[in-house]
C-alpha cells in the first residue's frame, strides 16, 4: 500500500473513532433524558426531573466534545481525500449539509432551552423541549448514516463529465435500502452505550452508599432500556444488518466469518485465526451450518468462500476485519447476559443489595465502547478495497499532492490535542459524577417510587 494512502487511512480512522465516542452517548442518551422527564411529568416525581437535569449536563460536555471533534473530519475530506470529494461532493455534500443543519441548529438551540430555560417554559415545554433535542440528535444520525450508506450501496448517481458522480434523486439517497437496519443497528448502538452508562453510575452510588435514590433510578432505567435495546441489537437489527451484507457484499461476509472455502452448510465460527497465506482458519471452534442457517434460513444454503472471490476484491486486512467482527459479537453477547441477569434481579427486588451484580454494571461501562468502535471497523474495513462500493477505490479518492510526511506530520498533533482534550472530558465528567444530582432541590419528604 502506497506509504501517503496509509498515512491518510490512519488518519481518518483515528480522529473519527475518538469522534464517535462522544455522539454514541448523546444519542442514546438523548432518548433516556425524554424517558427521565415523561415519568417525572405523569408521575411528579422531582427525583425524575433531578436526574434528567444531571444527565443533560453529562449530555452538554458530550455534545461540546463531539461538535469540536467532529469539525475537523469536514475538513479532512478537502485534505486528505480530495479527489473523493471533487467527484462525489455532489452526493455526500447534501447529507452532510443536513445533518449540520439538524446538529447545530435544531438540536443545540433545544438543548438551550432544555438547560437555562425550564422555569420560562414550564414542565410541558421544557419536556417538548427535550423530545426536540432527541429529534435533532437522531435525525443528525440519520443523515451521517446516510452518507456511510451510501458509500456502502451507492444508489441514485449517474457518472457525469470527468468522472463526477452526480446525484440523480435526493429521495433516493436517503431512502436507499441499506440505511434502514444500519440506521437502527447504530442508534440501537448508541442506547446501548447510553444505558450502560446510565446504570454504571447508578451502580457507583448505591455502591458508595450515595445518592442512592437517584442510583436506583440510573440502575433502574439502565437496566431496563439496556435489556431491550441489547437484545434488539441482535435481533432484528443485527440480523438485518448482516443479510445486507450477505446479499450485497458476499466476499466482506467471508472475510468477517473467516471463510477460504465455499460452503453448503457453513459453520458459524466462535473462535479461530485467519491465515490469509496458507488460506486456512487456525484452531477454529464453530457451530455446524448456523451460518447458512442465519444468513439464508437454510441449513444447507451454500456461502460462498473468499477462494470463490478474486484476490483483489477481498478486504485489505482480513485479520483485523475478523477480530473486530468477533470482539463485537462476543462483547454484544456479554452484555446481553449482565442485562438479562440484572433485568431478573430487578424483577425479583434483589439488584439494588446485589453487590456482585452493581459490581458487574459498573465494570461494564467501557464494553459498549470497544463494541462499538469493533463495529465501526467491520462495517469500514468490510468496505475495502472500495471507497464507494464498487465505483471508486480507495487509492483512487486519496489526495494526491499531500505526502504521507505531511499527513503524519498533523496526525501526530491531532493525536496530542485530542489526547489534551480527553483529558479535559474525563475531568468535567468526574467533576459532574462528584457532584451527583441535585439533592438539596428535593424536599425531604419527597421520594422516589
Amino acid at each position: 500500500m502506497d506509504s501517503a494512502l496509509a498515512v491518510h487511512r490512519l488518519h481518518f480512522a483515528f480522529t473519527i473513532t475518538f469522534h464517535y465516542l462522544f455522539p454514541q452517548l448523546t444519542m442514546g442518551l438523548a432518548l433516556l433524558i425524554v424517558i427521565l422527564k415523561t415519568v417525572a411529568l405523569r408521575t411528579g416525581d422531582e427525583h425524575y426531573n433531578q436526574a434528567a437535569r444531571f444527565w443533560v449536563k453529562i449530555f452538554a460536555i458530550n455534545f461540546a466534545m463531539g461538535v469540536v471533534t467532529g469539525i475537523p473530519m469536514e475538513f479532512q475530506f478537502g485534505t486528505s481525500w480530495a479527489r473523493f470529494s471533487k467527484a462525489a461532493g455532489g452526493v455526500i455534500g447534501q447529507t452532510l449539509a443536513m445533518e449540520g443543519v439538524y446538529s447545530f441548529f435544531l438540536e443545540s438551540t433545544f438543548l438551550g432551552l432544555f438547560v437555562f430555560g425550564e422555569k420560562r417554559l414550564g414542565p410541558r415545554l421544557h419536556w417538548f423541549s427535550a423530545v426536540l433535542v432527541c429529534a435533532g440528535a437522531w435525525l443528525s444520525g440519520f443523515f451521517i448514516i446516510a452518507t456511510d450508506a451510501w458509500m456502502q450501496h451507492p444508489t441514485a448517481y449517474k457518472i457525469g463529465p470527468n468522472d463526477q458522480v452526480l446525484l440523480t434523486s435526493f429521495w433516493e439517497l436517503v431512502l436507499n435500502p441499506w440505511i434502514f437496519w444500519q440506521y437502527l443497528h447504530n442508534m440501537i448502538g448508541a442506547v446501548v452505550t447510553a444505558s450502560v452508562v446510565m446504570a454504571s453510575i447508578g451502580a457507583y452510588y448505591l455502591l458508595a452508599a450515595r445518592c442512592v435514590e437517584y442510583g436506583r433510578i440510573f440502575v433502574r432505567t439502565g437496566v431496563i432500556a439496556g435489556t431491550l435495546a441489547t437484545i434488539a441489537m441482535l435481533f432484528p437489527t443485527g440480523d438485518g444488518q448482516g443479510k445486507m451484507v450477505a446479499q450485497n457484499q458476499p466476499v466482506t461476509l467471508a472475510a468477517m466469518e473467516g471463510l477460504f472455502d465455499t460452503s453448503e452448510g457453513a459453520p458459524l465460527v466462535l473462535i479461530g485465526q485467519p491465515d490469509t497465506d496458507k488460506l486456512t482458519l487456525d484452531n477454529p471452534i464453530v457451530i455446524p451450518k448456523m451460518l447458512s442457517f442465519l444468513t439464508y434460513r437454510r441449513w444447507q444454503a451454500e456461502v460462498k468462500g473468499l477462494k470463490d472471490f478474486p484476490r483483489d476484491q477481498w478486504p485489505d486486512n482480513i485479520p483485523l476485519l475478523y477480530f473486530s467482527y468477533h470482539i463485537m459479537l462476543g462483547i454484544g453477547t456479554l452484555l446481553i447476559l449482565i442485562m438479562l441477569v440484572c433485568v431478573w434481579s430487578l424483577w425479583r427486588a434483589h439488584l439494588f443489595n446485589n453487590r456482585a451484580l452493581l459490581w458487574a454494571l459498573m465494570l461494564a461501562l467501557p464494553f459498549p465502547y470497544i463494541a462499538t468502535t469493533a463495529g465501526w471497523m467491520t462495517a469500514e474495513l468490510g468496505r475495502q478495497p472500495w471507497l464507494i462500493y464498487g465505483l471508486m477505490r480507495t487509492s483512487e479518492g486519496v489526495s494526491s499532492r499531500v505526502s504521507a510526511g505531511n499527513g503524519l506530520f498533523t496526525l501526530i498533533g491531532f493525536m496530542g490535542l485530542y489526547m489534551l482534550l480527553g483529558i479535559l472530558f474525563l475531568f468535567l465528567v468526574y467533576r459532574e459524577i462528584e457532584h451527583g444530582p441535585d439533592i438539596e432541590a428535593i424536599p425531604a419528604a419527597g421520594g422516589a417510587q
